[in-house]
């Protein structure tokens, strides 16, 4: 039996958009994209590291596109959209991964520039995305559409104020989305991961995140950090398959069961 054709988990032919995908989480959300079939618009605000990704598909094989692309700036939804529409045309799924990220700081010390990074990357980026990709997937009448919270926004984790309120706005927009749209074929669901060693500073084992990385696993369920290729972008796949068909609007805690320390 082919598991893959039985349980409708094969992504062959399906047109995908990661953004953020050049490195961390999206990297291995596009590894395992493209091992499963997917043709892939990848973005990422490097132009270098866009190369490097773009060098390693073609290698493979892998049909795909990319483009360099800020999800904070005006007009890159609407850009992305129309760059992967006339590429492959058509779009089966997005995956909005990319978020810019502050650094740690006390509540009492967050600036307005601050908050304002993490929503326009956050919230009105993954939003604008949405929106952009939304034609397309109404007109096929099918769509698979992956945002990205964090346990952050559950825990009130000290030091991340923005960051988590950001992504506690993609959830709601998740929902929102997967109430709106589901009459569509458009399937909405949100992925909270626990894959962060790739943020950590090199040779800094006293910063304050690498301290606040090691606090985190110390009673961490699994005892370790999520790996983006093998343990993070499996789960993304199946809300991307058809094998996800009967669920949306959900939060799906990828964290090892690091949520129930809270």
């Amino acid at each position: 039996m082919d598991v893959n054709h039985e349980i409708e988990t094969n992504l062959h032919g399906r047109v995908i958009i990661v953004t953020g995908g050049t490195r961390g989480i999206g990297l291995g959300i596009v590894r395992v994209l493209a091992r499963a079939g997917a043709k892939l618009m990848i973005t990422g605000r490097k132009p270098a590291r866009l190369e490097a990704v773009s060098e390693e598909l073609t290698s493979q094989g892998v049909a795909h596109a990319t483009m360099a692309a800020d999800v904070g700036e005006s007009g890159t939804a609407a850009a992305v959209s129309s760059a992967t529409l006339e590429a492959f045309g058509k779009i089966d799924g997005l995956v909005a991964n990319a978020q810019s990220f502050r650094p740690v700081t006390p509540l009492a010390d967050i600036t307005e520039a601050d908050f304002d990074l993490v929503l326009e990357t956050g919230p009105k980026g993954t939003l604008f995305l949405m929106q952009a990709v939304l034609p397309a997937m109404r007109e096929q009448g099918r769509g698979r559409i992956v945002t990205f919270g964090s346990s952050m926004g559950n825990t009130g984790a000290p030091g991340y104020g923005p960051y988590s309120a950001a992504k506690e706005a993609v959830r709601s927009l998740t929902r929102t989305a997967a109430r709106e749209w589901g009459q569509d074929g458009i399937t909405v669901n949100c992925v909270c991961p626990a894959s962060v060693a790739h943020r950590m500073p090199v040779n800094d084992e006293n910063s304050e995140r690498a301290r606040a990385f090691a606090e985190m696993y110390k009673d961490h369920p699994l005892g370790r950090d999520g790996d983006p290729e093998v343990d993070i972008a499996p789960v993304v796949a199946f809300l991307l398959s058809d094998a996800s068909q009967y669920m949306t609007g959900q939060t799906f805690m990828v964290d090892g069961g690091g949520i129930m320390r809270a």
